[in-house]
């Protein structure tokens, strides 16, 4: 009689990748803490022994503090008080409300494209939008950015598209992978307008140039510009005034715009092609009425607030400037985004858990797959209600701990 498998099996083989985690320093901490409602950017945290005590919050992706905007809330608690909790079902059943439809017009206006569609998260609508497109378009051949997201990797990925993957930001090589494919194949190329984990832009005109040249759709992802750059906030797209030669864009509404959620926006056929087709959109439960009604404010807000953009962007400039006064290797591409590298990712947990301990801030580490092996960082995301006094703060403590580690200074700007 053949044995059956040991049901140990299943706990020591989880065992075992946990245990990889902890020995190359990559097992990731969950920080609990409670924002501060009016408060931005403090939050408590409660340490794993309950002790509670309050910490400046350095790494979040609530980048303009809209977040905690009474002008989002307020949009919320009307919605809230309205239409209740959920949605009620899937956009097909039920679940389209009056607050999606205003969310997609306003969106779809944000970024002139004459339609938007809605998703739960910018992750589930490259995921769906891109695996839904090698369906749509059979034969299609995607040339994808070898940094791009892991979202719009597994999009690529799930329907076993042909797919080319070009040397970061290089418009020389993506050509020669253009130029090697059959000139009557359908193409996209898909690239994001800032990269997250070094904060660097895409060449953006250029690979437009490349699209038009090659009759290739362009696929952008903005999340990490949205409602940041631009005039009316419409990501480095507009901000170039390159949004006309943009064939698709992907966004977020849980960064800038201070909520949650994702979505595509568009020409109206290809919206609706992804409404009718995309399975990350049809099977799923619809954004919570408030929750649309949050995003629509904070959109519409940003529209016109050029100030807050501009103080964000003072505002990282002038911690930019202070940590390399000080000798710290930073990476400086221009944007709202300040890695600062560390190269070793025990050196880099160490790190984050001693500024949280002894100097009350909060930065969580980057390791690897997130970033190289060796590349490993701390990642700072300065908001507009970062002050001087905040700023002060972080750079004496970081300075302080740089040379208690005995850490290299070697500034690595590029």
């Amino acid at each position: 009689m053949t044995s059956k498998l040991d049901k140990n099996f299943y706990d020591q083989k989880l065992g075992a990748a946990l245990e990889t985690l902890h020995k190359e320093g990559r097992y990731r901490t969950f920080i609990e803490i409670e924002r501060s409602r009016g408060n931005f950017p403090k939050a408590r945290w409660i340490s794993e022994n309950k002790i509670e005590k309050p910490v400046t919050v350095w790494c979040g992706n609530d980048y303009l503090g809209m977040g905690q905007s009474s002008i989002v809330l307020e949009a919320m608690q009307d919605a809230l008080a309205s239409a209740g909790a959920g949605s009620g079902g899937t956009r097909n059943i039920s679940g389209t409300t009056v607050y999606h439809k205003k969310l997609e017009y306003e969106l779809a206006s944000l970024h002139r494209k004459e339609a938007c569609l809605l998703f739960t998260s910018a992750y589930v609508a490259n995921d769906s939008a891109l695996s839904t497109l090698t369906k749509l378009f059979p034969g299609l051949i995607i040339y994808s950015d070898e940094l791009n997201h892991a979202s719009i990797i597994e999009g690529i990925r799930r329907n076993g598209s042909e797919r080319r993957i070009f040397r970061h930001n290089d418009v020389e090589h993506l050509r020669k992978l253009l130029e090697t494919d059959d000139p009557k194949a359908p193409k996209l190329i898909a690239f994001e307008s800032i990269y997250s984990m070094d904060g660097d832009f895409a060449p953006i005109k250029e690979i437009c140039n490349l699209a038009e040249e090659f009759a290739a759709l362009t696929y952008i992802d903005e999340v990490h510009a949205v409602g940041m750059y631009g005039k009316s906030g419409g990501g480095v797209a507009e901000r170039d005034n390159l949004l006309s030669r943009i064939d698709v864009i992907n966004g977020t509404l849980a960064k800038a715009f201070g909520v949650m959620g994702g979505y595509i926006a568009s020409s109206a056929k290809l919206c609706d092609a992804l409404r009718s087709y995309a399975p990350g959109f049809i099977f799923t439960t619809s954004l919570p009425p408030a929750i649309a009604a949050g995003a629509t404010a904070s959109v519409a807000h940003l529209k016109t607030n050029h100030k807050l953009r501009e103080k964000h962007q003072l505002q990282a400039k002038i911690l930019k400037t202070r940590l390399k006064a000080v000798g710290l290797p930073l990476i400086d591409h221009g944007s709202h985004i300040i890695p600062v590298l560390v190269g070793d990712p025990i050196h880099a947990k160490k790190l984050s858990e001693r500024l949280l301990s002894e100097f009350d801030i909060y930065v969580q580490p980057i390791n690897y797959p997130t970033v190289p092996r060796g590349t490993e960082r701390l990642r700072f995301t300065p908001s507009p209600l970062h002050g001087p006094k905040e700023i002060d703060h972080l750079v004496k403590s970081m300075d302080y701990l740089w040379s208690h580690c005995a850490l290299n200074r070697a500034e690595l700007s590029a």
